[in-house]
């Protein structure tokens, strides 16, 4: 009998690669279906500045299974590689390198230079890639991929913008997002979503003393450095309040909310919530005092019994709702916290301090007044850079935004139409996210990325670009070799149709998030070239990525298709 040499995997598997290798055999599988009905997959970019990990030979397994499986089973499954080249992770890992810490550093070293800097390392781990993903015998197209920093693919982007302008759902806004003060940038609600962390912080209760001395409003925050920018005090209108005697201090809560005091009380008179609004109070501090309507009680219905004590502090800077409702109110507005998130010189106290290491002083400040009632730890979910792990701040400031609520409905109908696996995912984590959708904070104060194609003049006119062709035809003067990206983008210049002035761009730089979501137009150079290779492979049968992904790409893929290429 013939004897059986040791059995090696490890060498059997390197020698059916080296066969697969030597006979193209995965281009070959192709070819011989070429004729076959089409099974259509869309690879989830991944980041090439930073090394695989076990998770993502996890998601390549998976996608390779079901790719062979369709392909076993008679149809033709093309796989095109990808690569995500723009956003906040490349640059965090240029800055780390350069021992960069703000964008006025970025500014001083030049964004020409910084922007080279990260493109050339978007592929700084494409051998490692390539290697981990031969090795595991993924079969994908990487020679022949899609890469997001390609000026055609980022027309592609160009274009779709412009359709979304040219349906009125592209606007520059004013609104409280979430914002991270150490990228100084704003992010989308989907990105939030991806960053949130449990953390234990204090919760105070303080006294807002009426303007007739004769009692407190008693209210409750989790967040303390936000009182230094209270203009408003929030109560239900039908909810019923007291004034109690609360061991000789006259305080002012909901009915509902009694057990929250601390020692005896007596109860001196019950009202609705209704009766208070108009009711003036003194601030707790002196930093905030704009000109208008301020330091009064308003009437809102998201006021809750729940937690608190019916009372909400309401500071329109650092809260959605705040902003509404004192918008709606016509209260005046304060911004005491710089755009990196520490308080400004107007703050004596808490001058160049981050607003989240200044909870203490402020509690200590307020106890020296008398002001504070008393404080517990809360533990609730706060969200954080998903980026780069700092605190994010809900703070006001102007942004572009797609109108996401405007679709919401065609959003949650269209989901009906996708098969997730797991299917709790459908109504459940994903479709929860899209009966609140919020519309989308699409731009970013940033240097790596698309540039969002928006030319302003000072006359008011604004006008969004849709290709390298209506630059042209507009009269900008465009380089022989053009370069879409920051700074040189910065430089085309445009005629301003209604008053004759110089048109610029806007400086901001597109959600990296858009860019991958882009990926089922924007690999084909849609609709500059290859329509009919767009049309054949529009929408695809099947994407598979992590949990984490139903609200980042997944969301953005449903978001784009939907206001796209679905007629209203």
């Amino acid at each position: 009998m013939k004897e059986v040499g040791e059995y090696s995997p490890n060498q059997l598997e390197e020698r059916i690669l080296e066969y697969w290798k030597e006979n193209d055999t995965f281009l070959e599988s192709l070819r011989r279906r070429k004729d076959a009905p089409p099974f259509i997959f869309v690879e989830g970019p991944p980041t090439a500045n930073g090394l695989p990990g076990v998770h993502h030979i996890l998601a390549r397994a998976m996608k390779d299974t079901f790719c062979r499986y369709k392909h076993m089973s008679g149809y033709l499954v093309k796989r095109k590689g990808g690569w995500d080249t723009h956003g906040l992770p490349v640059e965090l890992e240029v800055e780390k390198e350069l021992n960069i810490n703000s964008k006025r550093e970025i500014e001083e070293y030049g964004i020409e230079r910084f922007n080279q800097k990260c493109k050339e390392s978007v592929f700084r781990y494409e051998k490692e890639w390539r290697a981990m993903t031969e090795r595991m015998a993924f079969w994908i197209d990487m020679d022949d991929p899609y890469v997001t920093l390609k000026n055609e693919y980022m027309e592609s982007v160009w274009w779709s913008l412009k359709q979304i302008w040219n349906k009125g759902l592209l606007y520059k806004g004013h609104k409280i997002i979430p914002y991270c003060p150490r990228c100084g940038t704003a992010l989308s609600t989907h990105e939030m979503a991806q960053g949130y962390q449990t953390v234990t912080e204090p919760s105070v209760y303080v006294k807002f003393m009426t303007e007739d001395k004769s009692a407190y409003f008693l209210a409750w925050t989790t967040t303390p450095w936000t009182l230094l920018a209270n203009l408003a005090l929030t109560v239900h209108p039908d909810y019923t309040y007291v004034k109690v005697n609360n061991e000789g201090t006259i305080l002012i809560l909901v009915k509902d909310r009694l057990d929250i005091l601390e020692g005896d009380y007596t109860i001196l008179e019950e009202f609705p919530g209704r009766t208070l609004e108009g009711m003036k109070y003194y601030p707790l501090f002196d930093y905030c005092n704009p000109e208008g309507k301020r330091h009064v009680v308003i009437l809102g219905d998201f006021v809750t019994t729940d937690e608190g004590t019916g009372i909400v502090h309401t500071a329109p800077a650092f809260g959605e709702e705040d902003y509404v409702i004192c918008r709606e109110n016509d209260i005046a507005f304060c911004q005491p916290v710089k755009e990196d998130g520490c308080f400004s010189d107007e703050v004596t106290p808490l001058a160049g301090m981050f607003v989240k290491d200044a909870d203490e002083k402020i509690l200590e400040m307020l106890d020296d007044r008398r002001l504070l009632y008393k404080t517990e730890p809360y533990t609730h979910e706060y969200p954080f850079c998903w980026r780069c792990d700092t605190p994010l701040l809900y703070y006001a400031r102007e942004s572009w935004f797609i109108e996401m609520t405007k679709v919401r409905d065609r959003l949650v109908q269209n989901n009906e139409n996708v098969n997730w696996t797991p299917s709790h995912i459908k109504h459940g984590r994903f479709g929860n996210f899209l009966e609140n959708v919020r519309d989308w904070a699409l731009s970013r104060e940033r240097y790596w990325g698309t540039p969002l194609p928006i030319w302003v003049c000072e006359c008011g006119l604004k006008e969004c670009i849709g290709s390298v062709q209506e630059l042209e035809e507009k009269g900008a003067i465009l380089p022989e070799h053009l370069d879409l990206h920051r700074p040189y983008v910065d430089d085309i210049l445009l005629k301003c149709p209604e008053c004759g002035g110089t048109m610029k761009r806007v400086p901001d730089v597109i959600d990296c998030w858009y860019d991958s979501g882009s990926a089922p137009f924007a690999q084909w150079h849609y609709p500059f070239e290859d329509q009919d290779v767009f049309s054949y492979s529009f929408p695809a049968d099947f994407i598979s990525e992590g949990l984490d992904q139903t609200r980042g790409w997944f969301y953005s893929l449903h978001a784009l298709g939907t206001l796209l290429f679905e007629t209203e």
